[in-house]
């Protein structure tokens, strides 16, 4: 199983509003980001921290009524999504705090692996996220079973040499990082504590663009 956590805590200080709340199309970008983690996990975590209430009402409305209106469970007896939110009171010491907060929450589901997305990344296909659970599942696989709780693994998407987001994790890495508190950042965090770091090279150009000032939109 993948379990997924959008990072979504910040205060959006350069953009002047919540970024979570911004839309893309007829959906929020926190929205968004939760339907393309769904589309490879059932269980997803949701790290707020700067308005958190507000984000949370906005949040639970959309998606209850996309669920609604796409009920998987009665599909062929599916389980249901879900959504967990988890409040990361530390939000402002920057986002690899609210990545330890949704990692240690989505690690409580055992998955095999962790999908990590910010929420100001809003042009990333569904297929790019498919494509990085294929891999760093597929890569479990030819791991020997006696060693796949220690395999600390990171695979990150990359375009035009250039690298992006969403990160996958092995859940062992995941863990590591979870528990790290002297680590800068959360590329510092993956380079100090994985033992191997793939790259995917993908087409999609929305795993590095980051709408995080008024003056960078575009279109999603």
């Amino acid at each position: 199983m993948i379990a997924g956590v959008v990072l979504a805590a910040g205060g959006s200080r350069r953009m002047g509003r919540d970024k979570a709340l911004l839309r893309a199309g007829r959906e929020t970008y926190l929205t968004r980001a939760v339907r393309r983690l769904w589309t490879v996990s059932d269980h997803v975590v949701i790290v707020l921290g700067a308005h958190a209430d507000r984000i949370r009402a906005a949040a639970e409305h959309d998606l209850a009524e996309y669920v609604r209106l796409r009920p998987r469970a009665s599909r062929g007896g599916a389980p249901p999504l879900e959504a967990r939110f988890v409040v990361n009171r530390l939000w402002r010491q920057g986002m690899l705090s609210s990545a330890r907060a949704g990692l240690a929450a989505a690690l409580a589901a055992r998955p095999a692996a962790v999908l990590l997305l910010p929420v100001d990344h809003p042009a990333i296909a569904a297929a790019t996220i498919g494509g990085l659970a294929q891999v760093v599942l597929g890569a479990m696989a030819e791991c020997r079973a006696r060693d796949l709780a220690s395999f600390r693994y990171a695979l990150i998407p990359r375009h035009l040499g250039r690298r992006g987001h969403p990160v996958a994790l092995t859940a062992a890495l995941a863990r590591a990082i979870a528990r790290d508190d002297e680590a800068e950042d959360l590329s510092d965090a993956v380079r100090r504590s994985a033992r191997l770091v793939g790259y995917l090279d993908v087409r999609d150009a929305g795993v590095i663009f980051n709408h995080n000032r008024p003056r960078s939109a575009r279109r999603a």
